[in-house]
């Protein structure tokens, strides 16, 4: 794989680094924390895109000659480019550096998902389905649109942490207990990951086989126990001190109007690009490939879910004049919907895009 892989370590490090250092810096709001954090962010961005060049150029170099975007390893780091891109664009137009402590995990999480699963980084020839200009708009559009929908989901999350009061408000159970189960799933992989290092195992074997099977799929009954009982011990905390998380956002003086108005307009663009990418691109792609423009594939499905569920948040903002809370869960139960479009429809159910999982 040639520098791409060295360049695409690089960006994998470095992003983890900056998540770690983001948190740093939303827990304790020192400008070098902030500043290192940018930083950070800056050169692993320059060497994923360095990466994403130079896989291209040896694609070309094998003889294949594709944009390297094709398949779920391509697909992954391409979407945590576009959302970093998305996230820096963001952060240098708004002065916004707290935003990085709820955006970067979602890179880690997708990058470290790369790894913890052994999938297949080698550049192979496309399957004829897979040979068409239709498949490179769809799958460009689509992941454009999933940055911007994560870009929203962080925004969102934020929101509801600084607007909600009471522990007993549905939008305050909503937040504390998804954003815990959702670094209870990145601390779970990352153990996995520690404890397996699995190489050239699919993804669906991986999943089957061996994801938290170090806690809550353990053999052992009193570690999965034990894990549930964490893990619920951690919900119940975020659930009991998140006023320490709200105080840490206040601490940055985010405007409540900023983070709804930043969620609205992220969804703005992406919504469309993923109507045009995602569905009618799509569409067009799987007449070519299999005959028919629809069929009701798992991923088909998902996918129209995902964008009922965003049209559904502009209908109601525009229309409807929901604001604030109303329509930031709406957010966050969008992007939801993303993970499972894009991931979860892979791992967990069959179909035309079932060859989106690698050997």
């Amino acid at each position: 794989m040639g520098n791409s892989s060295v360049f695409f370590g690089i960006a994998e490090i470095g992003y983890f680094v900056a998540m770690m250092v983001y948190i740093a810096y939303f827990v304790f709001k020192g400008e070098y924390l902030g500043k290192g954090a940018t930083t950070v962010t800056i050169v692993s961005f320059l060497a994923q895109t360095a990466a994403f060049i130079s896989r291209w150029v040896e694609s070309y170099n094998l003889g294949i000659g594709r944009p390297p975007l094709t398949n779920l390893y391509e697909s992954l780091v391409f979407f945590v480019w576009c959302l970093m891109l998305g996230y820096l664009i963001v952060e240098f137009k708004y002065k916004r550096r707290s935003l990085g402590a709820f955006v970067t995990p979602l890179a880690a999480l997708a990058l470290g998902f790369v790894d913890l699963t052994g999938m297949s980084k080698k550049i192979e020839p496309l399957v004829p389905a897979l040979q068409s200009n239709w498949l490179l708009a769809h799958v460009t559009m689509s992941f454009i649109a999933y940055a911007a929908f994560g870009l929203s989901f962080a925004a969102a999350l934020m929101y509801l942490i600084v607007k909600t009061e009471r522990r007993n408000e549905p939008a305050y159970v909503f937040w504390s207990v998804s954003s815990s189960v959702f670094f209870i799933v990145i601390f779970a992989m990352l153990l996995d990951y520690m404890n397996y290092k699995v190489v050239g195992e699919s993804t669906e074997g991986f999943i089957k086989n061996y994801l938290f099977k170090t806690t809550f799929r353990n053999a052992s009954s009193g570690v999965a126990v034990f894990s549930y009982i964490v893990a619920g011990i951690v919900v119940f905390l975020t659930w009991r001190y998140g006023y320490i998380i709200k105080k840490a956002i206040n601490g940055f003086n985010v405007s409540v109007d900023f983070l709804d108005e930043l969620n609205y307009k992220v969804i703005a663009v992406g919504f469309p690009i993923f109507t045009l990418g995602g569905l009618i691109c799509g569409a067009v792609w799987a007449d070519q490939a299999w005959g028919t423009y629809w069929s009701w594939d798992p991923k088909e499905t998902w996918s129209l879910i995902t964008w009922l569920v965003y049209a559904f948040y502009l209908h109601a903002r525009y229309l409807k004049g929901w604001r604030g809370k109303k329509v930031a869960v709406v957010s966050v139960v969008g992007f939801i919907t993303v993970i499972f479009t894009y991931l979860g429809v892979n791992i967990f159910l069959s179909g035309l895009h079932s060859y989106g999982d690698m050997p």
